[in-house]
C-alpha cells in the first residue's frame, strides 16, 4: 500500500513556536505528517545574509519551509536558497495577521491583492525544484469571503501552484490582536469546502480550529486533502501526533512512548547547550508531552523550575519518571 502524503496531516507553522528543537520533538512522535518552520521573511534571507535561519536537521523531514515577503524577485532568491538547504516544499504566507507583518506587507494583508500574490507564486515556482505552496485566509477585513478566497485560489492556479492550505476564518488586520485572529473570526468549513468541487485541479488542504484527530478525520471525510493543525499539535503533542502515523498513513508500527520520546531528546538539548543555548530553549517545547496522562503536572512544573539547568538535571528527570512508571 502507498503511504499518503505528507501533507495529509501537518503541523503548523508557528511564530516562535516550531523551530528546529520543536520539529526534532515532533518528529520523535510522528515519523510522517509534515512540519513547518516559523516564517522566515525573504528580507532576512536576502537582504539580511541571515542564512542560519534555514538551518534544519536531516531527521526533521519531511520539513517545509515557509517565507513571508511581497517582492518576487526577493522571494524567488529566498525559495532558491530554501531549496538549496534541502527543504522539501517552500510555502508562502498569505495568512499571518500581526502588525509585524503588515508593516512590511506581507502575511494576511495580502488577500487584498491577490495579483500581487500570483507574481510572487510564480516567481517562487521559476526559482524552486521542489514544489511551492501557499497558505492564506478567506479574507481579511470587509472583504467578502465567498469573493476574496477564490481570487486568491485562482491566481494561485494561475502561477501554476497545485497545493494550497486555508486558515477558515477572516482575519482582522485592525482592532484584534494575532492570539485573537486565531479564536475570534468564526470558523467557515462551509466555505472553503465549496472550493473543492469549483476548483478541482487544486489540492486544498484546512486549518484552524482543530482540536482532535476525531475533528481532522471528519474534515478529510468532507473531501478535504489534508488538514494542518496548530496549537492542538504543540499542547498535545503525543495525543496528536502519536496515533497520527496510524490513523492518517496506514502505520503498523507502535506508537512513540513519551517516556521513550523524553528520553530521546537528551541529544538535541545537549547539542542546544554545546551552542550556548539555556535548557528551556528546548524543553519549553515538551512541557505538554504527557497532557492528559498522571504525572503531566509534576513533568511541567519541573521542567518550569529549572529553565537554567544542565543535561543531568533533565536526564535525573526523566529518570525518576521512568522509575516511578515501572513501580
Amino acid at each position: 500500500m502507498t503511504t499518503p502524503p505528507a501533507w495529509r496531516l501537518s503541523v503548523a507553522p508557528m511564530l516562535d513556536w516550531t523551530d528546529s528543537a520543536c520539529r526534532q520533538f515532533h518528529r520523535r512522535l510522528s515519523r510522517h505528517a509534515l512540519l513547518y518552520t516559523e516564517m522566515v521573511t525573504s528580507a532576512a534571507l536576502v537582504r539580511g545574509g541571515a542564512l542560519h535561519l534555514l538551518r534544519f536537521d536531516p531527521a526533521e523531514q519531511p520539513v517545509a519551509l515557509q517565507l513571508g515577503g511581497s517582492d518576487p524577485a526577493e522571494l524567488a532568491e529566498a525559495t532558491r536558497l530554501g531549496a538549496d538547504a534541502g527543504y522539501s516544499e517552500i510555502n508562502l504566507n498569505v495568512g499571518c495577521p500581526s502588525d509585524r507583518v503588515q508593516s512590511g506587507y506581507f502575511g494576511a494583508v495580502l488577500m487584498k491583492t491577490p495579483g500581487l500574490v500570483g507574481e510572487c507564486l510564480a516567481a517562487m515556482r521559476a526559482a524552486s525544484p521542489v514544489e511551492v505552496t501557499v497558505k492564506c485566509r478567506i479574507g481579511v477585513d470587509d472583504q467578502i469571503p465567498e469573493e476574496a478566497l477564490p481570487a486568491l485560489l485562482q491566481a494561485a492556479r494561475e502561477a501554476g501552484i497545485r497545493r494550497v492550505t486555508v486558515h477558515a476564518r477572516k482575519a482582522w488586520l485592525q482592532g484584534l490582536s494575532p492570539k485573537e485572529n486565531r479564536e475570534v473570526p468564526p470558523l467557515d468549513y462551509d466555505l472553503v469546502a465549496r472550493m473543492i468541487p469549483e476548483f478541482p485541479d487544486l489540492t486544498i488542504c484546512v486549518n484552524g480550529g482543530i482540536g482532535t484527530l476525531d475533528e481532522a478525520e471528519a474534515l478529510l471525510a468532507r473531501g478535504f486533502a489534508g488538514v494542518m493543525i496548530g496549537r492542538a499539535a504543540y499542547h498535545r503533542p503525543a495525543e496528536i501526533l502519536g496515533p497520527a502515523d496510524r490513523l492518517f498513513f496506514g502505520a503498523t508500527t507502535p506508537e512513540a512512548d513519551p517516556l521513550e520520546v523524553a528520553a530521546g531528546m537528551e541529544d538535541v538539548i545537549a547539542a542546544h547547550l554545546e551552542r550556548g543555548g539555556r535548557l528551556i530553549g528546548v524543553t519549553r517545547h515538551l512541557l505538554g508531552l504527557f497532557a492528559g496522562q498522571p504525572g503531566a503536572r509534576h513533568w511541567r512544573r519541573a521542567l518550569s523550575e529549572m529553565p537554567n539547568g544542565t543535561l543531568s538535571d533533565y536526564r535525573a528527570l526523566v529518570a525518576g519518571l521512568m522509575e516511578r512508571q515501572a513501580a
